[in-house]
């Protein structure tokens, strides 16, 4: 059933932003190939959903995002998946804390249960994050025993729940990223109705990882590359909501996937390509954004150095720091002693910055 709305504007600005990260997002009717649809823009004239990097546990911390935002000026980032238990009865600052030029930035959520999530959606809010996003994707073992995660689209009805409670607390945008099923069912019925559901409390940004998440047997490796890629499954979706925005997520590791994808949908999320080939994110802002100036490798490195030196003296360890930039120069002259150096314990144990300008030095 296709499903229309008139327009809506979401606020998008937290108590305590930075008002770098301030934005403003109208959902506005639009017409592409005679269809109504909902376009985001920022204050900027931005879409903010056009190109993102996705939440990667263990990958994207504020050090990663910190990296990334040299490398791409427009696009989302997205933090680690936090869990409700780590922000209601953990360190909130540890969990919460970035850097105001990570704008804009995503906080994404795991839980289950609408109180607390609308706890830390506040909580996500007053730190002055541009986004909410439910984690309704990951198919690991330890996030299935948490009840949330991919598990979660089997509840729908809870699903709904959440986002509800998370939109009333908040004015930020609350959003999803979800599989397109679970196990070896394929039916489109199944995510369809799961979207159709939280379509009616008001969601209306979708990222969708184009494969299905099967919940035993495979790790979460092998669900990232075994599922096969269903793209046309969100293409039907995109035409029986075709007042929602859909950015898809799975198999983008190319400038060519990534630019078809932000040409045919609403957006495109990269995930581990960002991990192993960082420079593919300059790479695809320049084609984008032409018009927006993208740091060259001496200047990323200086930022770099510059930014390590403020961690640093705050107590936070250097590899921490280092770690998401080893595949900077991969395929280049000089690629792999820039990641030795890097990866030098005795190096890194001496807690000083100037390691990367002498890693640098290695590259052609």
């Amino acid at each position: 059933m296709t499903h229309t709305e008139t327009t809506e504007r979401v606020a998008a600005a937290g108590p305590g932003s930075d008002s770098a990260g301030v934005r403003a997002v109208a959902v506005a009717g639009a017409s592409r190939a005679g269809s109504a649809v909902l376009d985001y823009a920022d204050g900027a004239g931005l879409r903010p959903w056009q190109f993102s990097v996705a939440p990667m546990i263990d990958v994207t911390d504020r050090h990663c995002r910190y990296f990334h935002r040299l490398l791409a000026p427009n696009a989302l980032l997205y933090t680690e998946m936090i869990t409700t238990g780590a922000l209601v009865f953990g360190d909130v600052p540890r969990h919460l804390h970035f850097s105001a030029q990570e704008h804009p930035v995503a906080l994404q959520l795991g839980g289950s249960e609408p109180a607390a999530l609308a706890h830390c959606a506040r909580l996500g809010q007053s730190w002055g994050y541009d986004e909410i996003n439910l984690n309704c994707g990951c198919p690991s073992e330890r996030v299935q025993k948490g009840a949330f995660g991919a598990c979660l689209m089997a509840e729908p009805a809870l699903v709904a729940d959440c986002v509800k409670a998370m939109q009333d607390a908040v004015s930020v945008p609350v959003t999803v990223k979800h599989r397109l099923g679970l196990d070896y069912d394929q039916s489109y019925d199944f995510v369809r109705d799961f979207v159709g559901r939280l379509y009616e409390v008001g969601c209306r940004v979708f990222i969708a990882h184009a494969r299905n998440a099967v919940l035993k047997g495979l790790s979460p490796k092998d669900n990232r590359e075994i599922p096969p890629l269903r793209y046309d499954i969100v293409s039907r979706l995109k035409l029986d909501f075709p007042d929602a925005l859909f950015v898809l997520n799975g198999g983008l590791n190319t400038p060519d996937l990534i630019t078809s994808a932000v040409d045919t949908f609403d957006g495109a999320m990269v995930g581990r390509a960002a991990w192993h080939e960082p420079y593919l994110l300059r790479d695809i802002s320049r084609q984008l954004w032409p018009a927006t100036p993208v740091a060259d490798d001496a200047t990323i490195v200086r930022q770099m150095a510059g930014y390590a030196r403020s961690e640093v003296a705050r107590g936070v360890p250097l590899r921490a720091i280092v770690k998401p930039m080893l595949g900077l120069f991969n395929g280049r002259k000089g690629a792999r002693q820039w990641r030795r150096h890097l990866s030098d314990p005795a190096q890194l144990a001496t807690q000083n910055p100037d390691v990367l300008h002498q890693a640098f030095a290695f590259i052609d």
